[in-house]
């Protein structure tokens, strides 16, 4: 199995319930290991950026607008088939079809404020942590 990284976001809606620590204990307690963490408060453009790919999706202005609602964690996680394994831990976007036990089956609010996001491919991981993280910041 392949040693790699992936980027996770906890969202607004869970750091404003207070669960970054407890959300943070499924990632290690399935085998990811935390190994760059920052709390930021995105800007409007931050966001549009880093959400660039759904700007002509109808949804694009309402998820800008939650992702500048409060502070949100970028983490980049690392571990064996860390992007697999992270999607898997996140469960569902929307949280009723969520298996028990998956991040959003247990914190998420709704398929909007669904608590958590995850890269989908290693290609993405590998932009996503370019977006928010220097080389210098990682630290394996």
């Amino acid at each position: 199995m392949a040693i790699e990284r992936t980027f996770s976001m906890i969202k607004p809606d869970a750091t404003k319930r207070n669960l970054t620590g407890a959300i943070t204990k499924v990632f290690e307690d399935n085998g990811l290991r935390v190994v760059a963490s920052k709390r930021v408060w995105m800007a409007k453009r931050e966001a549009e950026a880093f959400y660039a790919e759904h700007k002509e999706r109808p949804f694009f202005g309402e998820l800008v607008e939650f992702m500048c609602s409060g502070p949100t964690i970028v983490q980049v996680l690392e571990g064996e088939n860390a992007v697999l394994k992270n999607r898997e831990i996140m469960g569902a976007t929307n949280p009723e079809k969520a298996d028990e036990g998956t991040i959003r089956k247990t914190f998420a609010l709704s398929m909007g404020e669904n608590s958590v996001h995850g890269s989908d491919a290693p290609e993405t991981a590998k932009r996503e942590i370019g977006f928010w993280f220097s080389e210098t910041e990682i630290v394996g």
